[in-house]
């Protein structure tokens, strides 16, 4: 039988957890869907993560009432993806953060990214008549920017392409945390699609000479403690690296993108098949390998049309 659309089977309402990373620092998850992080500073909020939809920003909302009444001031981006930043609107922020190469990539393929994702998560893309349009920044950066909340400094910057080519990670440095995006995940595929294997874990190394002391991951758990960040990011590393090495090796030999499937199939199924988004993923950064090996840098834009095309031939 052939398996449901990307992730349109998932209708299942998931249960969310609210876990304090650092001291005034949390973590919003939900069982392997897009997670959020939440700053707070002297006199108001960071939000790290906005959502797919205002209404699934406003239960991140909920969490952030729980622990503080402090204006919610600024939403940082990590990466241009529709399922990170459509919600962005309900949280009334005066700056929208996002890097410059983030911002450039909204522009050249946001709506196609927006058509593409409704289709695959129709879940979290309920309510999606509340979104005003494409999120848009109000503040860009180039390497690195320093927000001050209050006392509390707070460190955006980008350290190399991974699963985008405009990812940032937010450091915060009083607590020794970060919150990475999707360039690290916990029990959750990553998703590859717009990404760039050949640097995803220069990337990595990079996070982890900051020797963070926890780190909130786009998917996943909470990564509290030194050795589950630890384990998180060899986890990631292992298995982006057992993603692209045997498409590498078909394409080498002039094979083909189903043979390519076959070979990710094998390399990755047992180690990494239970966890969350995987079957989802998997088509998507199986094609992607297929084109980097080939030397095609800049990953292809996804439609909505180009991801049924690309499903029916792997995953169908």
């Amino acid at each position: 039988m052939a398996k449901a659309f990307a992730s349109q089977g998932d209708l299942e309402e998931k249960t969310v957890s609210f876990t304090e990373v650092g001291e005034g620092l949390y973590a919003f998850t939900a069982e392997g869907d897009p997670n959020t992080g939440v700053i707070i500073g002297d006199e108001s909020v960071m939000i790290v993560e906005a959502q797919a939809t205002p209404r699934l920003a406003r239960k991140v909302i909920e969490c952030v009432r729980t622990v503080t009444d402090k204006p919610i001031s600024h939403v940082v981006l990590t990466h241009y993806h529709a399922v990170r930043v459509l919600g962005a609107s309900a949280y009334g922020a005066r700056e929208i953060i996002m890097s410059e190469k983030a911002a450039g990539m909204v522009e050249e393929r946001g709506q196609e990214d927006w058509d593409s994702e409704f289709g695959r998560f129709p879940r979290l893309f309920q309510g999606h008549e509340e979104i005003p349009g494409l999120t848009r920044p109000t503040t860009t950066f180039r390497d690195k920017m320093t927000v001050y909340l209050g006392k509390r400094r707070v460190d955006i910057m980008t350290l190399g392409r991974a699963h985008t080519a405009g990812d940032a990670v937010i450091w915060v440095p009083d607590q020794e945390v970060m919150f990475t995006g999707d360039i690290v995940e916990y029990h959750s595929a990553c998703y590859c699609g717009d990404g760039h294997f050949g640097d995803w874990g220069g990337t990595l190394d990079a996070i982890a000479a900051y020797k963070p002391k926890s780190i909130a991951p786009g998917r996943g758990d909470a990564l509290v403690g030194e050795e589950m960040v630890s384990k998180a990011i060899a986890a990631t590393r292992d298995f982006v690296d057992s993603t692209y090495a045997p498409v590498a090796r078909i394409v080498a030999r002039g094979g083909s993108l189903k043979e390519a499937w076959d070979a990710v199939r094998a390399s990755c199924d047992e180690k990494f098949g239970d966890y969350a988004i995987y079957e989802h993923c998997l088509p998507f950064n199986v094609a992607r390998a297929y084109d980097e090996a080939r030397g095609i840098d800049t990953p292809r834009v996804w439609t909505a049309e180009r991801d049924r095309e690309m499903w029916e031939e792997l995953q169908g």
